[in-house]
């Protein structure tokens, strides 16, 4: 799940000047952003800078539409292609950093501008939204009693805890989250060598696993 925050009004509409943005196209996501941002919230994000615009005597015309997946090339060339054909030179796009970028590529004649802030990657707890998993390229859940040192460490150390933690809270924080390497502690030392396991001398990781940007993930996989 990837969740994201919209943009200040403010912000977005300063952003659509720098253009002198006359004709937009406010392009919603069906994919995996948290909370939805479809066809409704781009329709909305539109009446909301029309009434902008308005108020601050400015021309604008927009057009709402949604998108599959917009981090999807295929999926969002097919989607967006004739509205950009009918002269939108604009896209205000409702989706993640992702999305923004692969359409900014796809379309390269076309101003492309955010109307949302990336937060993070994670999962939904009953309490909330919480990280989860970091993309490291080299997983260590099977050796951690599920809980991933990487993505819930605040200093994502290998080997742990650190002399940071008190009565198993992070000094990250003020002490208010729980450490990972204690929560790892505990899912392992009733299990049978879970300790052995928590003992055993873990490596510096590979960031080669994770040096940005990646390329062609599917493509290796498939030849593996």
């Amino acid at each position: 799940m990837i969740v994201t925050r919209e943009k200040p009004l403010d912000e977005i509409s300063q952003s659509l000047d720098t253009v002198n943005a006359k004709k937009i196209l406010v392009v919603g996501c069906d994919g995996c952003c948290q909370p939805p941002r479809s066809l409704k919230e781009a329709k909305t994000m539109g009446m909301m800078l029309e009434l902008k615009y308005r108020k601050d005597g400015k021309d604008f015309e927009f057009e709402a539409i949604t998108c599959l997946r917009q981090c999807d090339e295929s999926i969002a060339a097919t989607t967006l292609r004739p509205w950009i054909e009918k002269g939108h030179n604009v896209i205000l796009s409702m989706a993640c950093g992702i999305g923004v970028q692969m359409l900014a590529e796809i379309f390269p004649e076309v101003a492309v501008f955010p109307a949302q802030n990336t937060l993070f990657m994670g999962g939904k707890k009953i309490e909330g939204h919480v990280e989860k998993c970091a993309a490291c390229g080299d997983c260590l859940l099977g050796y951690t009693g599920g809980v991933c040192p990487v993505a819930n460490c605040a200093k994502s150390l290998m080997n742990g805890p650190c002399g940071g933690q008190v009565e198993g809270k992070c000094e990250v924080g003020n002490y208010k989250h729980p450490c990972a390497w204690i929560e790892i502690w505990k899912k392992l030392k009733d299990r049978p060598g879970g300790l052995d396991i928590y003992r055993r001398y873990r490596p510096p990781r590979d960031y080669r696993l994770q040096t940005g940007p990646r390329f062609d993930i599917e493509e290796e996989i498939t030849n593996e």
